[in-house]
């Protein structure tokens, strides 16, 4: 599991917040977005975390990646996170997190210019559209300062019912499926036979986001056992985002 900004009951706000969003630029800084990861996976989703360091989601991705932060100005705390992995530090670490879940072979002519991102989590008292917004804005900076056109990763469903609602989420997407030269395959896949995919559930507030903008759905979802979710592998071309986006976190005028 990677990119699932946390789907929990959104909690009362001060009117005013003083956020800020950048880059992570010493070993403290990546560390408080570190320990933001392991307090909402770990200690609100229940993932099972390997990690040499008690409270710390690492793994040896993290040294390779570089992390977005949004940080509350008026405490210091950082309350929201990206990990971005550009085309050349893949490489250095042998490939994409994704590919622990997936199949890219097909992908593979993209990879100069495609970069992942993952482990997005906002905490809880900031979960709202500024928050995710600013999240975005670095992101898309990101890609139009270093000129990337495509931008994958995974969205993750919660499995907590046994992975029904992931099956019928799954099955409204067709309209958003790739086309089939950008399909991936799982290594662990979901057992859609074997799952009702008939139930009302409601799109993750991430997904629903990158589908907006404008991204495609990879193929069917794996299954990732220890954050027990459905992951979706998400590929954007950035030729395709959305106008409103677009305009939004790039400031385009076209």
């Amino acid at each position: 599991m990677t990119s699932s900004v946390t789907e929990t009951r959104q909690h009362q706000k001060p009117a005013r917040r003083n956020l800020s969003v950048g880059f992570a630029r010493s070993e403290r800084e990546i560390l408080e977005a570190q320990k933001l990861r392991y307090h909402i996976f770990a200690g609100e989703l229940g993932a099972r975390l390997p990690t040499r360091q008690p409270g710390v989601d690492q793994d040896i991705y993290d040294p390779y990646c570089e992390h977005l932060v949004v940080r509350d100005e008026n405490s210091g705390a950082v309350v929201g996170t990206y990990r971005i992995l550009s085309p050349d530090n893949a490489r250095k670490i042998g490939g994409y997190y994704s590919e622990n879940e997936f199949d890219l072979t097909r992908l593979q002519h993209l990879r100069p210019r495609m970069v992942e991102i993952g482990r997005s989590c906002v905490h809880a008292d900031y979960r709202s559209g500024a928050t995710i917004s600013l999240l975005w804005a670095g992101l898309a900076k990101y890609m139009l300062d270093n000129r990337y056109d495509y931008l994958i990763g995974c969205a993750s469903i919660s499995m907590a019912d046994g992975g029904h609602a992931a099956a019928s989420l799954y099955k409204r997407l067709d309209a958003n499926l790739s086309p089939l030269e950008y399909r991936v395959f799982p290594r662990c896949p979901l057992p859609l036979a074997a799952l009702r995919n008939d139930l009302p559930a409601e799109l993750p507030p991430l997904l629903k986001g990158y589908l907006r903008a404008g991204a495609y759905v990879c193929g069917d979802p794996a299954w990732d056992p220890d954050f027990n979710t459905a992951d979706l592998q998400i590929l954007m071309p950035m030729s395709r985002l959305n106008n409103r986006y677009a305009k939004h976190f790039l400031g385009n005028k076209d």
